[in-house]
């Protein structure tokens, strides 16, 4: 890369008022290409329509009022996910550890559509069948937490530990309105997995206990933002 502009966190892109916007995690550019990276703590039904909205928003942010279609950047969208996102009919899953998808033509495999757009997706519950061992050791520290004891691995825990602690941190995580959905959307498959009716307060406390455990929100923070009583939140939380 000849020029990368300084990597955007969290960047949100709303191209209309009407619009549903999106917010990504690391949003990366230069001269020719643009990297959108994102972290999937839960497994997400819905993956590769969100990758397919995301690239949508990602071309609208790059092309200009009297640019040429041909001005559009590579881009190139990163979901790494801690479970496998594929599965064929029977529910097997693929254990592949990454899979890279462009288009490609049904008809005639060897052409080459150049639409300039590349999807990958990292599954770390299958780090171990990857042959990259830098790969392999980021995506085992994302699926286990337990860094390795290469240089890359260690100085990450240690970003991570120092982030967990930041107050200012933990309120921007709490009040980010995706992540709400997803912990929502979370405590409700819980529910049904294990065939619990819950009420609204249920509901509540459920997801405030899923924002501390998983997002080590703090759980005043959590409580408060799920809008759950805290007593009832904390009692949970001492359960297994």
């Amino acid at each position: 890369m000849s020029h990368i502009e300084y990597p955007e966190f969290e960047k949100i892109i709303a191209p209309y008022f009407s619009s549903k916007g999106v917010r990504m995690d690391v949003y990366i550019k230069d001269s020719d290409k643009v990297i959108d990276v994102e972290m999937q703590s839960y497994p997400q039904e819905a993956l590769p329509l969100r990758m397919r909205y995301y690239q949508s928003m990602i071309d609208a942010d790059n092309l200009l009022k009297g640019q040429d279609y041909d001005d559009l950047k590579a881009s190139y969208i990163i979901f790494i996910c801690k479970d496998d996102p594929f599965h064929d009919k029977s529910g097997k899953k693929s254990g592949l550890p990454c899979y890279t998808l462009t288009t490609k033509c049904h008809e005639l495999q060897a052409l080459n559509f150049n639409d300039k757009i590349t999807k990958v997706i990292y599954n770390a519950s299958g780090y171990e069948k990857e042959e990259d061992a830098r790969v392999r050791d980021f995506l085992r520290f994302v699926y286990t937490n337990d860094p390795s004891k290469d240089d890359f691995s260690i100085r990450l825990t240690r970003r991570v530990e120092n982030l967990k602690q930041s107050e200012r941190f933990k309120e921007a995580y709490a009040t980010m309105g995706i992540w709400e959905m997803d912990i929502r959307r979370q405590e409700r498959k819980e529910a049904l997995a294990e065939g619990r009716a819950l009420g609204a307060e249920e509901r509540s406390v459920e997801a405030a206990v899923i924002a501390v455990r998983e997002f080590n929100i703090d759980p005043q923070l959590a409580a408060e933002k799920m809008k759950a009583p805290l007593e009832k939140v904390m009692e949970k939380l001492k359960q297994k």
